[in-house]
């Protein structure tokens, strides 16, 4: 199994355009060491020539131009797209698809409820319906149904399950501050002829016994590393939200996401992804960094490239 990281921040990206916090001044200034990431989003394929998009970011066509594996290289109009699935609705990970109109129509694999929130409050499906469309793949993960396995052409040996997670749905979703299942999904991805397994979650509110089964079973987690701490917002001065409320589990503190990472096998390659421009990681001498290389966790950047 390929897989690429075409863009590691949260949402805004590092820095983002309006924040003057100590992190993103520090990049701007040169006074700490620090790369830019863009808004996060990774490509998978089994045969390298073939990807599954997972999220497209508002960021979609740097990243794109970033890496050659996804030129079109066939035909006069082509991609090394072969479709996109959603892991929500939110505006950081859906936006994307508006850049890639040309191409449609492309087929979409995402559940009932992003799939409401984006031909509604965000109505991404309605509008693209004039450049070709989405052709919407339905998830069943609802109420009754906290996961489901399912097979996508384009990358054959890959068997994906998707996986409910409690974080958040997007502000203009009707159910923002109530989730249910389905406004967040994580994925469980087997390559079957490796038997190796990738679990993907860039949006982790909660841990459950459930979803720590999953982790378990993967060779390699690409997780939510959000932020250090709950109130990191308010600590930067840029916000009075927490982690909490945008539904991202902090990884410091008792029952962070670092504490669920240190019980994993210690044979499971941990990497970070969707890291907030507050989060002290960022700068990669900070004690927060040094913690997570002493731990043998990885942060994700822009360009990575992994080989499950």
């Amino acid at each position: 199994m390929h897989v690429l990281v075409l863009g590691a921040a949260a949402g805004g990206g590092y820095p983002q355009w309006n924040c003057n916090c100590s992190l993103c001044l520090g990049y701007r200034t040169g006074s700490i060491t620090a790369s830019s990431r863009t808004q996060s989003s990774i490509a998978i394929s089994s045969d390298g020539e073939r990807w599954l998009l997972c999220n497209a970011s508002p960021d979609i066509r740097s990243q794109l131009a970033a890496n050659p594996e996804l030129h079109p290289r066939r035909i006069p109009r082509d991609s090394g797209i072969s479709g996109v699935v959603l892991m929500d609705a939110q505006i950081d990970h859906v936006t994307g698809l508006l850049s890639l109109r040309e191409g449609c129509p492309f087929d979409v694999w995402c559940t009932p409820n992003v799939h409401q929130d984006l031909s509604s409050g965000f109505p991404l499906f309605p509008m693209l319906a004039h450049w070709g469309g989405l052709n919407w793949q339905a998830i069943d993960i609802d109420k009754g149904r906290q996961e489901t396995s399912f097979e996508i052409p384009a990358c054959p040996g890959l068997l994906i399950t998707a996986v409910a997670l409690t974080s958040n749905a997007p502000p203009y979703s009707p159910r923002r501050g109530s989730p249910t299942p389905g406004d967040n999904i994580g994925l469980l991805i087997e390559d079957r002829a490796r038997q190796t397994r990738l679990f993907y979650a860039p949006g982790l509110g909660q841990l459950d016994d459930r979803v720590r089964g999953f982790l378990r079973q993967a060779d390699c987690v690409l997780v939510d590393g959000t932020v250090w701490h709950d109130d990191e917002l308010s600590r930067a001065g840029v916000g009075t939200s927490t982690g909490t409320d945008m539904g991202h589990l902090a990884l410091s503190g008792p029952g962070g996401l670092l504490e669920e990472l240190s019980a994993l096998p210690q044979a499971t390659r941990r990497v970070l992804i969707h890291i907030n421009n507050t989060n002290p990681i960022l700068n990669e001498h900070s004690p927060e960094r040094a913690s997570l290389d002493a731990a043998g966790i990885e942060v994700a950047f822009d360009g990575m490239r992994l080989e499950i």
